[in-house]
């Protein structure tokens, strides 16, 4: 190894070049993923957030199929949850007015950002708000679709996303506690169905709520 003072003037200058090359590009790494969060008050997005965008990025640049409908797309946030057997799943929340959108790509894109998150499973949700109910003899009305029940059971709907629920049952346990059995449209059990642990964890972190998902026995 050579000392510091004695390093041959073409290495000092390659290592000048990599430490500033490598700054460059982790600069245009943040600003490229950032194109692609939106955060509420501008908060700073947190690194995974970054990698969630900067994927989403990637995929807008070289995907053909995605590239014209990710164009106008971008995210709130990103978390991961746990699920059993030690798996994380990818729990990443778009704008309330691009759903649709989402929606659109969805079993497209949820199949090419499992590929980037390592077989990770991918579950998106609209960001949508809860209003407290109004003080009592207030002339302020609040929105359904802005009820604690009314954004849960969005929240359900997006969480299962592409089979939609065709029944939900409610049963009570011995100590009280109540669970409730979702019932999803077996058209779409090959895309859903090794999700099943993946939606009860998504839901339970984000609701508070246990659901145990199925699949209606007569399905034939």
């Amino acid at each position: 190894m050579w000392a510091k003072e004695t390093l041959p003037p073409t290495l000092v200058l390659a290592l000048i070049f990599l430490r500033v090359s490598g700054t460059f590009f982790e600069a245009v790494k943040m600003y490229t993923s950032r194109k692609k969060i939106h955060k509420d008050k501008d908060a700073e997005p947190t690194e995974f957030e970054e990698s969630v965008g900067q994927a989403l990025f990637d995929l807008e640049n070289t995907n053909q199929e995605l590239k014209s409908d990710l164009k106008d797309l971008y995210i709130n946030s990103a978390i991961q949850v746990d699920v059993s057997g030690n798996r994380k799943a990818v729990v990443i929340h778009v704008p309330y007015r691009l759903r649709k959108g989402f929606r659109k790509i969805h079993v497209r894109l949820v199949r090419e950002l499992e590929k980037k998150f390592s077989g990770k499973d991918v579950i998106l949700v609209a960001t949508r708000r809860i209003l407290r109910p109004p003080k009592k003899g207030s002339a302020v009305q609040r929105p359904r679709s802005r009820t604690l029940t009314a954004v849960h059971e969005a929240l359900l709907e997006d969480v299962v996303l592409p089979a939609e629920i065709v029944g939900k049952r409610v049963r009570y346990r011995l100590d009280g506690s109540k669970i409730m059995k979702v019932f999803l449209d077996p058209k779409e059990r090959n895309n859903t169905e090794y999700k099943l642990e993946t939606f009860a964890a998504v839901y339970r972190k984000l609701s508070g709520k246990d659901v145990v998902f199925e699949y209606p026995l007569t399905e034939a």
